[in-house]
C-alpha cells in the first residue's frame, strides 16, 4: 500500500460505474456472440431506426426458444445493447421495456370477468384465479429475471434502478417499472445472507478505492485521510452479499475514544496522536454511507449497527457507550421553508422577542429586527463569535424541534438520518454547537451535529415505541431544550 500514500484519491461513484459497465460488457461478450443473427449494437442515443429491432430482440428473450443457452445469450446481448448506449438511449431502453412489457391491460378485464363468472365452482374459481394473476404479472419481470441470471447481473440491476431513480419522477411509466424492480430485488436480496467484513489499511486496493468513492457523509481528501480513518483507534465495516461479493453495500466508520465526541474535525484531525483502543471507552459512529442508490428502499443498516456493536463489544470489553455524531441534512432546509411560509410573521413566531432582540444587537441593526435568513447566509458568520453566541440559543432550539417533533405523513422523523438511528432503538441524546464548520456542515445544518445513543438495554423497547406509536426517544438534555 506504500505506493498509495503518494498520490491524491481520483476515484469516483462516476469512474467505478464506468469500469463496471467496461467489465459486464466484456464479461458478456462471450455469452451473446456465440451465434449469429443477434441484434447489432445500436447508435449510443438509440434513434428510432432501432427500436423495432430491439423490440424484436425482447420478444425474442422472452420467447425462449432454442433452449437454455439460446436464452442466456439474448440475454447478455440485450444487457450489452444496454451498457452500450449513453443516457439518452439507455432512457429511452427503459422506456420500451416500461410501455410495450406491461401488463395486458385486456388481458386483465377478459381474467377478472372470467372470475366473476366463477360462482360458487371451487375448481374453476381457482383456476380463474390463477389466470388473473398470470396476467396482472408484466413480461418485464421475465426479462429483468433473465437479466438477473447473468453474471453479474445482479449488480447490473442495481446500478439499472439506479438510473431509473433519477428518471421515475418525469415518467409514470419508468415510475412503474422502478416499483417492479425493486420487488424483484427485495424478493432476491435475504439479509441473512449478508456477510460483515472489517476494511483494513491492508485490504485490497481496489477495495479501499470504492471506500473513498462511495463515502457520502465526510469526503476522503487523501489516501492519508484514508489511512488515518483505519489507524488502531478506528474501525471500519461493511456488509457484502453473495451476489456481489466485491461491492461494499453499506460501509460504517467508527472512532474509538474517551467519552462522547462533539466535534467533527477534531474526531478527523490527522494530526491527532491515536488513542490506545483497549483504553477507549466510547465507540462513535461517525459515518454510515450506503453505497448503491440502487438498493435504497431495501432495510439492511439496522442489522449493520446491531452487528458491528456485538463485534466492537466482543473485541473491547472497556465499551461502554455507543454513540453516533450525525450530521443533521435537512434542518437548514427545513427551517428556510419555516421563515419562508407566506401570510406568516414567521420569526415573531420562530424567535422570542429576547433572541430577536440580542441577533439585532449582534447583527449592529438596533432597534431593527435582523432577519435571521440574512444571518444564516452571511459566510463566516460562524467566525463572529458575538452573532454566533446570539444564534446558538434559537438554534438549537429549533433543530431540537425538528429533530424530535417534525414528523412526515406516516409519523416517521422528518429528517432522514434520525428516522434510521430512531428506527434502529437510539435515541436523540445531544446537539453540538458548530460541530461541522465545513460549507456543507453549514449549509446543511447551521453547523450542528448531533448524538443518537445506543443504549443495549433499551434498543428493542425504542425501537418497538418509534415503530409502533411514533414516539421519539430523548434525552434530558434534548427535553429541555424542547422546552425553550
Amino acid at each position: 500500500m506504500s505506493e498509495l500514500t503518494t498520490r491524491e484519491p481520483e476515484v469516483t461513484r462516476a469512474s467505478l460505474l464506468n469500469r463496471t459497465m467496461y467489465n459486464l460488457r466484456e464479461a458478456w461478450r462471450e455469452m451473446a456472440d456465440w451465434r449469429e443473427g443477434l441484434f447489432a449494437a445500436p447508435s449510443p442515443n438509440l434513434p428510432e431506426k432501432d427500436m423495432e429491432a430491439l423490440k424484436d430482440q425482447m420478444r425474442d428473450c422472452l420467447e425462449a426458444r432454442g433452449g437454455e443457452v439460446s436464452a442466456r445469450a439474448r440475454a447478455a446481448n440485450l444487457g450489452r445493447i444496454y451498457l452500450s448506449l449513453n443516457a439518452k438511449g439507455r432512457k429511452r431502453f427503459l422506456q420500451i421495456l416500461a410501455r410495450e412489457f406491461d401488463i395486458d391491460h385486456q388481458a386483465v378485464n377478459k381474467a377478472v370477468t372470467a372470475l366473476q363468472k366463477t360462482g360458487d365452482n371451487h375448481d374453476e374459481r381457482a383456476k380463474a384465479e390463477r389466470t388473473l394473476r398470470q396476467a396482472l404479472h408484466p413480461p418485464r419481470l421475465r426479462l429483468l429475471t433473465q437479466l438477473n441470471a447473468l453474471p453479474e447481473g445482479f449488480h447490473f440491476l442495481v446500478d439499472l434502478r439506479a438510473e431509473l431513480l433519477s428518471w421515475r419522477k418525469d415518467d409514470p411509466a419508468l415510475g412503474a417499472l422502478e416499483r417492479d424492480l425493486l420487488s424483484l430485488l427485495v424478493s432476491w436480496f435475504d439479509v441473512g445472507f449478508l456477510e460483515l467484513r472489517r476494511i483494513s489499511w491492508e485490504s485490497p486496493a481496489a477495495l479501499l478505492e470504492k471506500v473513498i468513492a462511495y463515502e457520502a457523509v465526510h469526503p476522503i481528501k487523501s489516501w492519508d485521510d484514508l489511512k488515518n480513518r483505519l489507524s488502531s483507534d478506528r474501525r471500519c465495516f461493511a456488509f457484502f452479499h453473495p451476489r456481489m461479493p466485491n461491492e461494499p453495500l453499506i460501509i460504517v466508520q467508527v472512532a474509538l475514544v474517551h467519552g462522547i465526541a462533539d466535534n467533527v474535525h477534531i474526531l478527523l484531525d490527522e494530526a491527532a496522536p491515536v488513542l490506545d483502543p483497549e483504553n477507549a471507552d466510547t465507540a462513535i459512529f461517525y459515518s454510515i454511507s450506503n453505497a448503491h442508490e440502487g438498493l435504497s428502499g431495501i432495510s439492511f443498516g439496522n442489522f449493520l449497527i446491531k452487528r458491528v456493536v456485538d463485534e466492537l463489544a466482543q473485541e473491547f470489553k472497556n465499551l461502554k457507550t455507543f454513540a453516533t455524531l450525525s450530521p443533521i441534512p435537512g434542518f437548514r432546509h427545513w427551517l428556510g421553508g419555516k421563515l419562508n411560509e407566506p401570510d406568516k410573521d414567521a420569526e415573531a413566531e420562530l424567535l422570542s422577542a429576547a433572541e430577536r432582540k440580542a441577533l439585532a444587537t449582534a447583527a449592529g441593526t438596533g432597534t431593527e429586527p435582523a432577519a435571521l435568513t440574512s444571518l444564516l447566509q452571511t459566510p463566516d458568520w460562524p467566525q463572529n463569535q458575538e452573532l454566533a453566541k446570539a444564534l446558538k440559543k434559537p438554534l438549537m432550539r429549533l433543530c431540537a424541534r425538528y429533530l424530535a417533533k417534525e414528523k412526515r405523513e406516516g409519523g416517521s422523523a422528518f429528517d432522514r438520518v434520525a428516522h434510521f438511528h430512531l428506527s434502529n432503538g437510539a435515541r436523540i441524546e445531544r446537539l453540538n454547537w458548530l460541530g461541522n464548520t465545513s460549507p456543507q456542515g453549514i449549509a446543511q445544518s447551521a453547523g450542528l451535529m448531533v448524538n443518537y445513543l445506543y443504549k443495549l438495554s433499551d434498543i428493542e423497547a425504542n425501537h418497538e415505541a418509534y415503530r409502533g406509536e411514533g414516539k421519539v426517544m430523548n434525552s434530558s438534555a434534548i427535553r429541555t431544550l424542547l422546552k425553550g
